[in-house]
């Protein structure tokens, strides 16, 4: 298996967030091609290192660098517990991508929360950091890792070409996931959650994510709660994302979930979930499945997560629906296909639903088999699922409940 010295930075194939065109793991591999100009070792990280002592101030700056996928974004959050119990006198600094704002904005855990742009760039340049944490690969936040003085960098780093590299050794491993399809697919069996402790130096303990209702959030709850009186509800999350369409369930598999659960608990309210990209697909199961109840497709992000949490049990395919219900403790019925559902954290609250390809998971944008791995799914076994989850919530009387806000509270040596 692909170690990390065995990457090979300088060349020009290398993109450090996936395998090469090629799918081969560097070594001995006839398609290296060494870029003209390298300035000593390739994988060394190029960072501002700011002078003074750590904590020098009396508090530890921290700042976070987590801007991509919004379930990513989300997911993150599990770091902020443990980086406040390493760090009781501490003022955390995020720096997101403006769409993920919402879900961050009413954290109390977050002492200060930026938006990735060129007046922020220029801002964190004249800032200093006693720690520096970059959980990005993409090139604007890989290379803001590099450009932002601290005293301690964490997490993936830029080269000299603004490809990803480590801060340290503990970050190696969520590298090789990238670059290694044997690593991601067939040997990986730690959580995202787990390997982003790791890369932080920070212990593991499954601490959980952390969202917070913004006032639309809880307005929209309370909307979808007065207008589907009836317990349990269970939320129908049919949208998968816009960046692997190979994640979306099929409008029959959809159909025939719906009638299941319709002719298994006749009393139970359904809701139907989804965003802008499902408005289509969401409209032809409403007519086939009139019982549903509409929640829309037009909520924002924060009216979404409100739209959730009213929901004792949600339904989803691996996207930003099934980290929302994660983070606001709902039980999960997680579908995977495409994606690996290894790295997924349910924290004992879930089941997941794992199609059984040999080819699966792939992480391909598009697949031309017959039938595809979500469109052998049947709704019934999805169905059976639901039926357990909600056997689980009815015996530990968690139905009909709601998380309550709370204030949620060593790096390895430098």
């Amino acid at each position: 298996m692909l170690e990390f010295r065995d990457i090979k930075f300088d060349c020009v194939l290398y993109n450090g967030y996936k395998p090469c065109k090629y799918g081969n793991e560097c070594r001995d591999c006839q398609w290296y091609e060494r870029r003209s100009e390298v300035v000593g070792n390739p994988a060394s990280p190029v960072k501002v290192t700011a002078p003074g002592a750590f904590g020098e101030a009396g508090q530890v700056r921290i700042l976070i660098i987590k801007t991509g996928a919004m379930g990513d974004v989300l997911r993150t959050t599990t770091l902020l517990a443990p980086l406040r119990r390493a760090y009781p006198r501490s003022h955390i600094t995020w720096v997101t991508a403006p769409p993920s704002i919402p879900l961050l904005m009413a954290n109390p855990n977050i002492d200060r929360l930026l938006a990735l742009d060129g007046e922020t760039v220029q801002t964190l340049m004249r800032e200093t950091f006693d720690l520096l944490l970059n959980f990005e690969k993409e090139s604007e936040p890989l290379a803001l890792a590099g450009k932002v003085p601290a005293r301690r960098h964490l997490g993936f780093a830029p080269t000299q070409w603004n490809t990803p590299t480590v801060f340290n050794p503990e970050s190696e491993y969520a590298l090789l996931l990238g670059v290694s399809d044997e690593l991601k697919f067939r040997k990986n069996r730690k959580t995202y959650p787990e390997i982003i402790a790791e890369m932080a130096c920070l212990p593991y303990a499954r601490d959980p994510y952390q969202l917070f209702l913004t006032e639309n959030g809880q307005r929209r709850r309370a909307e979808i709660l007065a207008g589907v009186p009836q317990p349990p509800r269970i939320g129908i999350n049919t949208g998968c994302g816009s960046v692997f369409r190979t994640k979306q369930w099929t409008l029959a598999g959809w159909v025939e979930l719906c009638e299941f659960l319709h002719a298994h608990l006749p009393h139970v309210s359904l809701l139907l979930l989804g965003g802008e990209a499902e408005r289509e697909l969401n409209a032809q199961i409403l007519q086939r499945c009139p019982y549903l109840f509409d929640t829309g497709c037009g909520n924002t992000l924060d009216e979404f997560v409100g739209v959730v949490d009213a929901c004792d049990l949600v339904v989803s395919s691996d996207s930003l629906a099934m980290h929302i219900a994660i983070a606001r403790q709902k039980w999960v019925v997680a579908i995977f296909g495409s994606t690996s559902p290894v790295e997924i954290e349910l924290y004992d609250r879930g089941e997941k639903i794992v199609t059984d390809f040999s080819c699966s998971p792939c992480y391909l944008k598009t697949c031309d088999k017959q039938p595809m791995c979500m469109e052998a799914l049947r709704g019934d076994v999805v169905g059976a699922a639901v039926l357990r989850g909600l056997h689980r919530l009815a015996a530990t009387q968690t139905i009909h409940s709601a998380p309550q806000e709370a204030d949620d509270e060593q790096s390895c040596a430098g």
